[in-house]
């Protein structure tokens, strides 16, 4: 019985490990397809563009939970959730793939494929499998795209801002609600008990109070990961074939940050998560930073 309700608690840090390696994998690709979401990876001015990007979609998001156009946010979270496969699926099909049209053709069926299945069965375990790829493709589009000091600078920027939106504003629970409310799969699901179904039994209220599951924002385990492979891509020095110790560093610290985030979580109320884990993974990445310099 100790261990089943320790299972769900354990669960959540082995998916942040596995966006974080998962993006560590994915990032050779990604680099040799050329994508890329910033041209310069050294200026500081990305990590505004990206919070400023950040604000305006919440904001259209917002207002249209506000006019109860849920079809809407449904079907853009959608169409947003399609490319990014076909981001992912291309960097994987053209590095298997060495003819074009095959790779092509294989990232349209995978995509196709994977939105699909996502949509019409939203089950719990079905959004948990393919939200790490999706957390582990869009954190490593942004980890080659972005050095060091413009990630640290954005982690530190959106773990204010997610504290100020959840306790302050709280318009981040508003959101998570409308959300929820139409099972959009931009989060992921651990359920409570066994016979938890998602598509049955949903997550109950958000605000405060028992759910029947816990839920953790796929920008949670996001946001953490881009460090981690900008750290393996730019300050290069891997150890055991694929990542460095400041890469490891920042893996270590982000567990660490979602284990306190997962203490908080136990008293039932809604809680930032990147304040702990964004603060985890910059700490953790300047001890490795620190250990690399003393070896």
């Amino acid at each position: 019985m100790e261990l089943a309700k320790k299972l769900p608690l354990i669960s959540m840090p082995a998916m942040l490990v596995l966006v974080e390696l998962g993006a560590l994998l994915l990032s050779l690709p990604m680099k040799d397809a050329g994508i890329a979401a910033f041209e310069d990876p050294s200026s500081v001015a990305n990590p505004l563009v990206f919070i400023v990007l950040l604000l305006i979609f919440t904001a259209f998001l917002l207002l249209l939970i506000k006019y109860r156009l849920k079809k809407l946010i449904g079907i853009i979270i959608g169409v947003s959730i399609f490319f990014t496969f076909l981001y992912i699926f291309s960097a994987i099909s053209l590095y298997v793939f060495s003819n074009a049209v095959y790779a092509t053709a294989a990232t349209l069926v995978f995509s196709i494929a994977a939105t699909a299945v996502l949509y019409l069965y939203p089950e719990w375990y079905v959004i948990d499998i393919l939200g790490i790829l999706i957390a582990a493709g869009a954190a490593s589009i942004f980890g080659i795209s972005l050095d060091i000091l413009p990630v640290i600078l954005l982690l530190t920027i959106l773990a204010v801002y997610d504290a100020l939106s959840v306790y302050k504003t709280k318009h981040m629970i508003t959101l998570a609600e409308g959300v929820v409310d139409i099972k959009a799969p931009i989060l992921f699901v651990v359920p409570k008990h066994r016979d938890y179904s998602y598509r049955r039994d949903g997550v109950g209220n958000i605000g405060e109070g028992e759910r029947a599951a816990y839920i953790i924002g796929m920008g949670d385990l996001i946001m953490p990961s881009i460090l981690v492979v900008s750290a393996n891509i730019f300050l290069g020095g891997q150890v055991w074939g694929f990542i460095n110790l400041p890469a490891i560093g920042t893996i270590a610290g982000s567990v660490v940050g979602l284990a306190i985030l997962l203490v908080y979580v136990q008293r039932g109320k809604a809680q930032a998560g990147l304040p702990p884990i964004n603060g985890g993974a910059i700490t953790g990445f300047l001890a490795g930073f620190a250990l690399t310099l003393l070896i």
